[in-house]
């Protein structure tokens, strides 16, 4: 018997993947949990296992589709005994609703019961309570009788379904009324039972339910975008796939703007003195190995101010209403790749010196426009610095790497003039640009941040004692 193998819950809010690798051919003979194929989400690469032991008889998918929950990965020809431990299945479920249904009655007696109780005199309470537990005991001898009359096979299969729920951590599965057949379909796909709404008398669950949860969820994310029209009636198009870190980009920056209020400062530095100190010691930080530039010295400048506003290195957990003050300083830094955005973070940036972070970031933002940087480089950042000078632009507004709180974005420095004690000069001005979380931050805070960035720059070798 042909049977459709379809893609199960990749992950936790992953429904979407790449498919890497085919490991199977067609008229492969395969056994039970044995890898399929091979999907990459922008979170992880997954190994998909077949449910059943078989025959491949088609393979629906090639590498390079995006799949989704729910979709065909084979047509697989049945062995016989796992076509009649599915038929076995089937019976024991028409069993089950049975069992169910007076189950419910005996549900509704107590609690008739229970109410009767509460209007009666202790006495009687306990009359009644020892007449139920006669009741309990009388269920219990007609629960194991059943149990002795049914098939061993299915004891076995009824006990390591029992034993599933247990490990997975379900307790409130075992109150949720589906059969077996229905519970064991939710764990192939990676659906919680307990999650899914019956429509079936009393609330009970189908397979078709449990299909049309993940459809459902499906919907709501796809409802919140609108829908596009069809742009090929106006002229040529060419479509092209999103890569996984341009997807991840995009669900994390839309995440962050729907559930974190921004608050856009700007101001402007002159940076004229930190160009000749720049000027000065930049020898020295290429002998290390690195480039001296305006963003390596902003970090150490923010290192500082981060210090100096504990609340901007924080996080806020509104679930338990605390804010989060962290004890060291990571900063990440924004770097543009090809594939997309990369926020390589330096670790513990206010115990390093400026040379040291210079090399630190030529290291990082090479390894992150070769595709090198490995996951921990990019974890662990309290806040973020954005320089996008040598694209050009005056200002612009960063959104807030989440779960942080704040991101500075720098801009390209202009020459204009400035009265610098009564006379016109020419000055460089540095326009900077602060995102930050109005939840945890007010507008005051917020610009005595920025004011103290800016005058850092402005007066460099104050801020930079010690580096």
């Amino acid at each position: 018997m042909a049977e459709e193998i379809k893609i199960p819950q990749i992950s936790e809010g992953v429904d979407k993947a790449t498919v890497n690798e085919v490991l199977v051919s067609e008229g492969d003979q395969i056994e039970k949990d044995q890898s399929l194929i091979v999907v990459e989400s922008d979170k992880a690469s997954v190994e998909i296992p077949s449910p059943k032991a078989g025959t491949v008889e088609a393979i629906k998918v090639k590498e390079g589709d995006e799949v989704e929950v729910g979709d065909v990965i084979l047509t697989l020809e049945v062995s016989e005994d796992e076509s009649e431990k599915d038929s076995e299945e089937d019976t024991e479920e028409k069993s089950n609703e049975e069992d169910d249904s007076q189950d419910k009655e005996e549900e509704e007696t107590e609690e008739d019961s229970e109410k009767e109780k509460s209007k009666e005199s202790k006495k009687k309470d306990k009359e009644k309570e020892s007449s139920e537990d006669k009741e309990d005991t009388s269920e219990k001898e007609e629960e194991e009788k059943s149990d002795k009359d049914q098939k061993p096979d299915k004891q076995k299969d009824k006990k390591s379904d029992a034993d599933k729920d247990e490990k997975s951590g379900s307790g409130k599965a075992e109150n949720v009324p589906a059969s077996p057949g229905v519970r064991r379909f939710a764990r192939e796909i990676g659906v919680d039972i307990t999650e899914v709404s019956g429509s079936g008398e009393g609330g009970r669950i189908s397979k078709e339910d449990v299909k049309s949860h993940t459809k459902s969820g499906k919907k709501e994310e796809k409802s919140s975008l609108s829908k596009l029209p069809d742009f090929s009636k106006w002229g040529e198009t060419e479509v092209k796939p999103l890569s996984n870190i341009r997807k991840a980009t995009a669900k994390g920056t839309s995440a962050a703007w729907k559930e974190i209020p921004h608050v856009f400062q700007f101001e402007e530095a002159d940076i004229s003195g930190i160009e000749e100190f720049m000027e000065k010691n930049s020898e020295k930080a290429e002998k290390a190995g690195g480039k001296l530039s305006i963003t390596a010295i902003l970090i150490k400048i923010a290192a500082t101010a981060l210090q100096r506003f504990p609340k901007f290195n924080a996080s806020v957990d509104m679930e338990n209403e605390e804010m989060i003050l962290k004890k060291y300083v990571n900063i990440g830094v924004a770097v543009d790749t090809e594939k997309g955005l990369l926020v390589p973070v330096i670790k513990d940036a206010d115990k390093k010196g400026l040379i040291d972070i210079s090399v630190q970031l030529v290291n990082l933002a090479g390894k992150a426009r070769d595709g090198e940087l490995d996951p921990d480089s990019m974890k662990g950042g309290n806040f973020s610095i954005s320089n996008l000078g040598g694209f050009g632009g005056t200002n612009f507004t960063p959104i807030i790497y989440h779960p942080q709180v704040a991101i500075l974005g720098v801009s390209r420095a202009v020459k204009r003039p400035v009265y610098v004690e009564d006379k016109l000069e020419p000055r460089s001005i540095l326009p900077l640009s602060l995102s930050y979380d109005h939840r945890l931050i007010d507008g005051a805070e917020g610009v005595q941040f920025l004011n103290w960035i800016a005058k850092a720059l402005e007066d460099p070798y104050e801020a930079l004692l010690g580096a």
